[in-house]
């Protein structure tokens, strides 16, 4: 019997006093036109979309990427182009100046190779942006030590990279978010790496919060219809998840007794 949580689809994430019935964030960048936003948001169910803020030209009547995110829709602004913490945290003061809300995506970023997220930058920016009543979500490497700093900075969540942001070669650092979901008492984002639907419903069936997906969306050949795909697989992760999997075993076990069978 499934649980009255799934039933009655009651199961709501809340994180920065919103509550969420959709687990899968997204992103606005890479499209071949802005214009696809709006249906990947609807078709998605996505109700979390992040956007680097030097995309954004308030003063701009056309080719500015607000004018796609529906109002409805809790904007996350990034601090894409930090490269230490006293960037980001000054990229945040302004996106939110500019009226882009108290959400802020952590992102410091100095490694041009790989793109791996500074640690010890992300989390001096945490512990300031969190004083000043931000909702703050950081971007890291999947490490507990770094995980355990955040939560003391004041961290709303945490967000491990998958594997290399823009990559779509998936869950190569499942296991290290696997003790993240276990040992952090925040929510945890799955970010950066997520390449396929199957991907993002296994981090959610591991007990992964929500997803953040860019790049395998906009990159496909239907963004619109892997949008649909994506938030499918999220939802069905997450009721994998509630209903309880069974345990796994080394040997064989009937699922039907074969007592009396041949007698």
């Amino acid at each position: 019997m499934m649980t009255a949580a799934i039933e009655h689809n009651d199961d709501l994430f809340e994180i920065g006093g919103i509550k969420l019935k959709s687990r899968l964030f997204t992103g606005t960048g890479k499209y071949s036109s802005d214009s696809l936003i709006p249906d990947v948001i609807e078709k998605s169910g996505s109700q979390v979309i992040t956007v680097a803020l030097r995309r954004v030209d308030f003063d701009a009547d056309t080719d500015n990427v607000m004018r796609h995110i529906p109002r409805h829709v809790v904007l996350l602004p990034n601090t894409s182009g930090a490269r230490n913490a006293e960037e980001a945290v000054r990229i945040a003061r302004l996106a939110k100046a500019s009226g882009c809300g108290n959400w802020i995506k952590i992102e410091v970023i100095s490694d041009n190779v790989y793109l791996l997220p500074d640690g010890y930058e992300t989390a001096k920016a945490t512990e300031i942006l969190a004083k000043e009543g931000f909702v703050v979500l950081p971007y890291i490497n999947p490490d507990l030590m770094v995980a355990r700093s955040l939560v003391n900075a004041g961290a709303s969540a945490v967000m491990p990279l998958g594997s290399p942001i823009g990559s779509n070669r998936g869950l190569k650092t499942k296991e290290m978010i696997r003790i993240l979901i276990d040992e952090i008492p925040l929510p945890v984002i799955v970010d950066a790496g997520i390449g396929r639907p199957s991907q993002a419903c296994e981090a959610m069936e591991m007990g992964a919060a929500a997803c953040l997906v860019n790049t395998a969306i906009s990159s496909a050949g239907d963004p619109v219809a892997m949008a649909m795909a994506f938030g499918e697989a999220v939802r069905a992760g997450r009721r994998a998840y509630l209903s309880g999997p069974g345990a796994v075993h080394e040997k064989a076990s009937a699922s039907s007794p074969l007592t009396g069978f041949l007698d």
